[in-house]
């Protein structure tokens, strides 16, 4: 009769799966700790340099333009922020550059102008963004209370360590509130937004996705950075660190 497996080590195996997909996410992001490099130089990478600043922006800001100006018919600020993201993509594709980036940009925003025109609410463009941001502040929130923090995981893989990091208080806090910060992003994304979606204010709701996007997410991810690279100092930062 085979034993079965005991419980944490079921739980390791999980906590390796999660690690090692958002680690590799963070890596290719640019948000690799081992890496050295200014903090505005990996924030600059990790958006994706002024190429990510047009593909994440142009397309929303495209439709929110054309909608106010002209909301009907809806397919024409729909098709033209489609159509900008399939361009975005291509380029990508025909310059041999990592595409992944701008393919979940067409994705995105090719299945939220389908819901669009389908119920025929321009609102309804702006959904699965209202969904991303309520999975990801609940799945923040709740990894990094329960003590699992979704950075302490990514973190852990990029840095060899993989959930060695819970036995150290210093950095279990750290990873926290890191936590607790990001998922306060998404809730006040959606907090903001979803009662402009209820009211049906399309022009209200897209700007405010765009002020509450890169602004947001990038002094975040510097403040991020800075602590990780405080938890696990190199050279000779880790020499001084060592000293009592």
């Amino acid at each position: 009769m085979t034993t079965p497996a005991p419980e944490p080590e079921r739980e390791q195996s999980a906590s390796d799966i999660v690690g090692a997909a958002l680690g590799g996410a963070a890596r290719r992001a640019g948000l690799d700790p081992n890496e050295s490099g200014a903090t505005h130089r990996v924030v600059w990478s990790a958006i994706g340099g002024w190429r990510g600043i047009l593909e994440s922006v142009l397309p929303s800001l495209a439709f929110v333009v054309l909608f106010t100006i002209r909301p009907e018919p809806l397919i024409v600020p729909l098709g033209v922020s489609v159509g900008l993201a399939a361009v975005f993509t291509v380029v990508r594709l025909i310059q041999k550059s990592p595409p992944s980036a701008a393919i979940g940009g067409l994705v995105a925003a090719a299945a939220a102008a389908a819901l669009a025109l389908w119920t025929g609410r321009g609102e309804d463009n702006f959904v699965p963004g209202l969904i991303t941001n309520a999975v990801y502040g609940t799945g923040m929130l709740v990894s990094a209370l329960i003590g699992w923090s979704l950075i302490g995981l990514a973190v852990g893989f990029l840095m060899g360590e993989g959930t060695a990091w819970r036995r150290d208080r210093r950095k279990r806090r750290a990873f926290l509130w890191l936590g607790v910060a990001w998922a306060a992003l998404f809730f006040a994304r959606l907090a903001v937004q979803l009662p402009l979606y209820l009211a049906g204010d399309v022009t209200a709701l897209g700007t405010l996705k765009l002020i509450m996007g890169l602004p947001l997410f990038a002094p975040l991810i510097a403040v991020t950075w800075l602590v990780v690279r405080a938890l696990y100092p190199r050279g000779a930062d880790a020499d001084k660190a060592a000293q009592p």
